[in-house]
């Protein structure tokens, strides 16, 4: 497993060159750009642009892990659903031409104030999302499913989404969210529901392994398990010693994943 970082929220107003900079001296070996940050890589970039990013890293020891989108289909209104899905094509094509081998969606929460039954939301995120795939299955992208929003971060449902999506190019991006832990302070059993198709991972504060809050010692055994050679993106919030923060917390992942 590689450790990687979020530029949510730590590298927020860092350009591309500053974030490599910065993973590459403290031992992060690769990012996943988050959308309307500091850095710019949005689908606004001309081609040129475009050819400039992807240079960057590959000219350099970060791997660009993918793009941060915040696209979502759960909307009651069908035009706002297509806007995201065509949206979320846009991006597609950004990842290709930057370099980035996945694009990160979500799904962000249920329509229960409208009437409309979670299991109707539930296939409405799942179609798009094979619609997504299929397209993205094109430009050689993965499109991957963060585990987030109201209610619709627990496991279960997205289980039920990656169901509905049935597509070889739509993942999960795991996010080490306080609702994967259940009554035994375990993830197994929420894991062993999408573990099939992780494909990134989010990790928050490693220290909450110490104060019981998530168990990322047991996370970590389970992503071996699987055989899990991917990335662990640190999502954590910015501090004004950035670098120093970012030594501590790579010291505390070699420690938790050995």
């Amino acid at each position: 497993m590689r450790l990687g970082l979020v530029t949510y929220n730590v590298a927020k107003d860092w350009d591309v060159a500053t974030i490599i900079e910065k993973c590459a001296a403290t031992g992060f070996e690769g990012v996943e750009l988050r959308t309307t940050h500091a850095h710019g890589v949005e689908v606004t970039l001309s081609a040129e642009e475009r050819s400039r990013v992807r240079r960057q890293f590959e000219d350099s020891s970060v791997a660009l892990v993918g793009l941060g989108s915040a696209f979502e289909y759960h909307a009651v209104e069908p035009e706002a659903v297509r806007q995201n899905i065509e949206g979320t094509k846009e991006y597609v094509k950004l990842a290709y031409d930057v370099g980035a081998p996945g694009v990160k969606v979500r799904p962000n929460g249920f329509q229960d104030e409208a009437g409309i039954p979670r299991e109707r939301t539930l296939e409405q995120i799942g179609l798009a999302l094979r619609e997504c795939g299929t397209f993205a299955k094109e430009y050689g992208v993965e499109i991957r499913l963060e585990v987030h929003g109201r209610e619709t971060c627990k496991v279960p449902y997205i289980a039920r989404i990656m169901e509905v999506a049935d597509h070889d190019h739509v993942f999960v991006c795991w996010n080490s969210n306080p609702t994967d832990v259940d009554e035994h302070g375990s993830v197994k059993d929420h894991f062993k529901l999408v573990q099939d198709k992780i494909r990134l991972a989010h990790i928050t504060e490693l220290y909450n392994e110490a104060y019981g809050a998530y168990p990322y010692r047991e996370l970590f055994g389970l992503l071996k398990g699987i055989g899990y050679e991917g990335f662990c993106c640190a999502e954590i919030a910015g501090n004004p010693e950035p670098e120093r923060l970012m030594r501590y917390y790579r010291a505390l992942f070699e420690a938790y994943v050995s």
